[in-house]
């Protein structure tokens, strides 16, 4: 899958299922300090990326991410 692809579905659903703003989702936008991302929108994230890319998240490897590239860029290793 290409990367502007995973950008796109990321935030198709980032703003579709979690109704959070699309002006705010930029590369460096941080998950939870800019964008608005809460411990419930990350449930929701978890269930949303197996099904729109087909493997799970796994907690810990989520330590290290903390902004919307960061988030593409674990997806984009995970489905490489």
């Amino acid at each position: 899958m290409e990367r502007k692809e995973i950008e796109e579905k990321v935030k198709e659903f980032m703003v579709e299922d979690l109704e959070l703003d699309e002006e705010k989702i930029t590369p460096d936008a941080r998950l939870k300090e800019d964008i608005g991302v809460d411990s419930l929108d990350f449930v929701d994230i978890v269930v949303i990326v197996e099904r729109k890319f087909g493997f799970k998240i796994k907690t810990e490897e989520m330590a290290g991410v903390k902004t919307f590239k960061d988030f593409c860029d674990y997806i984009e290793k995970k489905t490489a």
